[in-house]
Order: structure tokens, then C-alpha cells, then sequence
């Protein structure tokens, strides 16, 4: 298996953690989306990253898709819970956590541009959606063992320290803060920190 890769790139970093979580062998190609390299459009005609290739030879372009995916034929524990509310409970953390990358991600996009009224009523949009977000997860239940959800919640705060570092997400989330240090020293958060 190959994942088109960008060290930078938390929906990478989620797949990539998945595949590590089950002793997965996966070769990264580093591809820079914003040039659409051919050996990635090849593979996503989106141009975009990550983008796994079975050994079959399946394209896979959406990281919920590829970890999934990695979940299925892995061999560890699941990350993906059985069907029932256990699995609707880490579904929704999980889309939860992508709504933050999202809006993180297009915060980032965004501030490469002249900051005009309308960029900085939408980063201010985004921004507050980060922080409902942020609340919720503060106010909701973190503890038991590592699902998809939870894994999600680590790379989006990973990337809100990696992007947004001087923005204080931990100010009034000791449970959210002590949960996301706990897990960085699982070697799965530890291997994959975005770096760019």
C-alpha cells in the first residue's frame, strides 16, 4: 500500500496513525497537493492528500474512507467500534474533530491571502466554530480506550498547537489538556507530530 503524504497534513496524519496503530506497512509518497504532481492526480483527480492505493490497486480519497479502511484489514485492536452506540458515539466525535480540522485548515488557507473584511469575518466564523467545538469536547466524555473518535480529537488539537499555536486552546479545558498529553505519549501521536 502507498499514501500520497504531507508531513504538514492532519487528515495524513490520521490515516498514517491508524496504520501504525495496526502494524500496517504503508509507503508514504510525498506529494504537495497545491502543485498536483501527476503521481497524485493519477491516484485523486482531486488533488488532494492523503490518498491511499490498495495493493489491489483501489484508490481511497477521503481520510474517514482510508481509516477505515486501515481499521478493517488491521489486525489490532479496533478503532472502529462494532455497530451500536458505541460506534455512533466515536462517529460522531470523530466527525466532530473533522469539523475542527475544517475549520482550522481554512483558517490557514485563508490567512495566506490580504486580509479583507470578508476573510476576516470568515476566519472569525471558523475560529468560533473551533471553539464550540472545543467546548463540547471539554464538556463531553473522553475517557475509555482509543477510538476513532479519540484519535481524531489528538490530530485536530495536534494541529491547533502546530497552526495556531499562539491561540490558548487549553484556557478553561483542563480535561480536554489533560487528555490530549496523556496521549502523546502513545507512540502512534509520538511518530506522527505534523511538521512543515
Amino acid at each position: 500500500m502507498r499514501i500520497h503524504y504531507s508531513a504538514a497534513s492532519p487528515y495524513v496524519r490520521k490515516c498514517v496513525a491508524v496504520a501504525l496503530h495496526h502494524g500496517l506497512p504503508v509507503e508514504r509518497v510525498p506529494s504537495n497537493p497545491h502543485l498536483s504532481p501527476d503521481h497524485l492526480l493519477a491516484d485523486n483527480p482531486l488533488s488532494k492528500v492523503p490518498s491511499l492505493v490498495t495493493d489491489e490497486g483501489l484508490a481511497l480519497n477521503d481520510s474517514p474512507i482510508i481509516c477505515e479502511y486501515l481499521d478493517h484489514i488491521g489486525t489490532g485492536p479496533k478503532l472502529f467500534p462494532a455497530p451500536g452506540p458505541a460506534r455512533w458515539k466515536a462517529l460522531a466525535m470523530a466527525a466532530l474533530a473533522d469539523g475542527i480540522l475544517d475549520a482550522a485548515v481554512g483558517r490557514r488557507l485563508s490567512s495566506q491571502f490580504p486580509q479583507d473584511e470578508g476573510r476576516q469575518k470568515y476566519d472569525a466564523r471558523q475560529k468560533a466554530a473551533i471553539t464550540r467545538a472545543l467546548d463540547a469536547l471539554e464538556a463531553g466524555e473522553l475517557s475509555g480506550p482509543l477510538d476513532i473518535g479519540k484519535l481524531g480529537v489528538v490530530c485536530a488539537l495536534g494541529y491547533l498547537d502546530f497552526r495556531f499555536g499562539q491561540e490558548d486552546w487549553r484556557g478553561g479545558r483542563s480535561k480536554l489538556a489533560a487528555f490530549y498529553e496523556a496521549q502523546l505519549g502513545n507512540r502512534i501521536f509520538a511518530d506522527t507530530m505534523p511538521q512543515g
